[in-house]
């Protein structure tokens, strides 16, 4: 079945936007009484039908709600510097939302090759990707910061930190908590360096293994993001 993302649904009754309408209406070539899903981003899923069929303002009955659908038993964030080729990190965002993340932040650090990203291109990456994977959680996705203010502003949960420096590491299966709270430090293509370590350590951050393979910034991410739900499936 067709999925629509509607962040604001609110009644009985709802109109899809005009670039959903098309979609519906031109593309899917949908017509009346065709039913659909809806998902809101806040955990709602809702199961309705097509009340006019207009390709600028289609008009659904909703006629079904499932709150908390999929709800998971953890919180994911990872943060990650975003990658010189843009489409890696794109791929990365498509793929952990697919399996399963809640938080996304960019973080810059000294060896970052790219120090901006296009947040509202990006989010639209994610939105595809709930639509496709039938998600009714939309991950946030907060814009770049240094590390060193990343690290001065977040503090909760679990908190770890995957490298490359030979520095007594630990692997996801042996240092989480299930069903807890994770927050996750993934570097650039040249690393992080040993100052940048040093202060993570500080701020409370436990360095982990990913595997003995050298990943790439993105693979990295997504391990990190495929171990943490499966150790908690």
């Amino acid at each position: 079945m067709h999925v629509f993302y509607t962040p604001d649904i609110n009644s009985g009754q709802y109109v899809l936007n005009e670039e959903e309408s098309n979609h519906c209406i031109k593309v899917l070539r949908l017509q009346k009484s065709a039913e659909i899903f809806l998902i809101d981003g806040l955990g709602g899923l809702y199961k309705a039908s097509i009340i006019e069929a207009n390709p600028k303002k289609t008009l659904l009955s909703v006629n079904e709600r499932h709150p908390e659908f999929g709800k998971r038993n953890h919180y994911l964030h990872i943060a990650v510097a975003p990658t010189k080729n843009i489409e890696r990190t794109e791929w990365f965002l498509e793929k952990a939302t697919e399996i399963g993340i809640d938080e996304i932040s960019f973080i810059i650090t000294d060896r970052s090759e790219r120090k901006d990203v296009k947040i509202d291109r990006l989010n639209k990456v994610i939105t595809s990707a709930i639509k496709q994977s039938l998600k009714a959680y939309h991950p946030k996705l907060n814009a770049p910061l240094s590390l060193k203010r990343f690290l001065d502003a977040n503090g909760n949960g679990q908190k770890f930190i995957a490298h490359c420096m030979n520095d007594g590491k630990i692997t996801l299966k042996d240092g989480i908590l299930l069903n807890s709270k994770y927050l996750i430090l993934i570097g650039p293509e040249g690393d992080f360096t040993e100052d940048e370590l040093i202060r993570a350590k500080s701020a409370g951050y436990k360095g982990i293994s990913l595997g003995e393979s050298r990943l790439r910034t993105e693979t990295a991410a997504l391990q990190a993001c495929f171990e943490v739900n499966f150790l908690n499936r």
